[in-house]
């Protein structure tokens, strides 16, 4: 993905355009993966023909600043780069930082990952009264040198399939019918981002939330040493 290849949509279309699954390695050597989003400038007919590209760096493997939400106009978006679909409080964290919707761009096969697919964006969407966007890439890869996958087996040079299947997740707990499992499709949803707030005000998710207990546990579960897990055991007598 490029900025030449996206931009061309969000021109005309006068919405927002993203791709991604590149990677960018920092002067400390610590690898980031990268999805770049395109938006339209509407000042004007003239100047909508400029762009704003931002890069969005995953939380899983870049340093601060982490979970950035971009105002796009229309929404406030934010982007949940692969495996950190995995870790809860990365939605929680997004959400936290005003994102309407998540979008969470992976690759990933059958094998690995498929019974989780349906659940986690489901259940972030839910927990955060957001939207949240499961986009995974049909197909297989095959490269040109033979590699091993750490899982026993001998090497091959194709990693896939991959499991296309992509839906986009409600507040409420609905969701889209899944987009191909094998076969390139655009998957298009109406969202109304008045059901966020809806679903907050109804369930109280949020209000209920202990996030200053929340946060001290992590202090000390962060430190370099000393954290004393809290376990009460039985006595017997």
């Amino acid at each position: 993905m490029n900025r030449r290849s996206t931009s061309p949509g969000a021109r005309r279309t006068g919405t927002g355009e993203g791709g991604g699954g590149g990677r960018r390695i920092e002067e400390d050597e610590k690898e980031s993966r990268v999805f770049v989003f395109c938006m339209r400038r509407r000042r004007s007919y003239k100047k909508a023909r400029k762009l704003k590209t931002f890069s969005l760096f995953s939380p899983s493997f870049s340093l601060p600043p982490h979970f950035r939400v971009f105002d796009l106009g229309f929404a406030k978006i934010a982007v949940n780069i692969c495996y950190g679909r995995h870790h809860p409080l990365n939605w929680q964290a997004f959400a936290l930082n005003g994102a309407e919707i998540v979008f969470n761009p992976v690759a990933t096969v059958g094998a690995l990952s498929e019974p989780l697919w349906p659940i986690e964006g489901r259940n972030a969407a839910i927990a955060n009264s957001i939207f949240t966007a499961q986009v995974n890439r049909v197909g297989t890869e095959i490269f040109p040198n033979a590699f091993t996958s750490g899982d026993g087996k001998e090497a091959h040079r194709d990693m896939g399939p991959f499991y296309g299947s992509s839906y986009v997740a409600a507040p409420d707990g609905s969701r889209c019918p899944s987009a191909s499992r094998g076969e390139d499709e655009v998957l298009v949803c109406e969202l109304d981002l008045n059901l966020n707030r809806q679903i907050r005000d109804h369930w109280g998710f949020q209000m209920t939330a202990r996030i200053p207990m929340y946060a001290e546990v992590l202090r000390r579960a962060s430190a370099v040493e000393g954290f004393e897990q809290q376990v009460v055991k039985s006595v017997k007598e």
